[in-house]
């Protein structure tokens, strides 16, 4: 089975704890994801986060930490591969 993706915006939130992200159940649901989502930016920063779901959250958004996006070099509203992950990787 291929492993789907979407390319979606990520935002940065202040009330969501880290290591922690946050996406729509139909998002959620369309990619497939267990508990893990891995985040690759421009093919060169990949990232592997807790993933809840969040009514609240536009289908077309992830929503994470700011600081911890902001130390990982991902500014707000940047467009990201999202996807389920491959094998069993450290959370971030």
């Amino acid at each position: 089975m291929r492993r789907v993706e979407k390319r979606l915006r990520i935002r940065r939130v202040p009330s969501i704890p880290p290591g922690q992200v946050r996406v729509n159940p139909k998002t959620m649901e369309y990619l497939h994801l267990g508990d893990k989502i891995e985040i690759v930016v421009a093919k060169k920063k990949r990232l592997v986060f807790k993933v809840f779901s969040l009514e609240e959250v536009p289908e077309n958004e992830i929503w994470g930490n700011e600081e911890e996006l902001r130390s990982h070099g991902i500014a707000d509203y940047t467009i990201a591969t999202c996807r389920a992950p491959l094998k069993f990787s450290e959370v971030v």
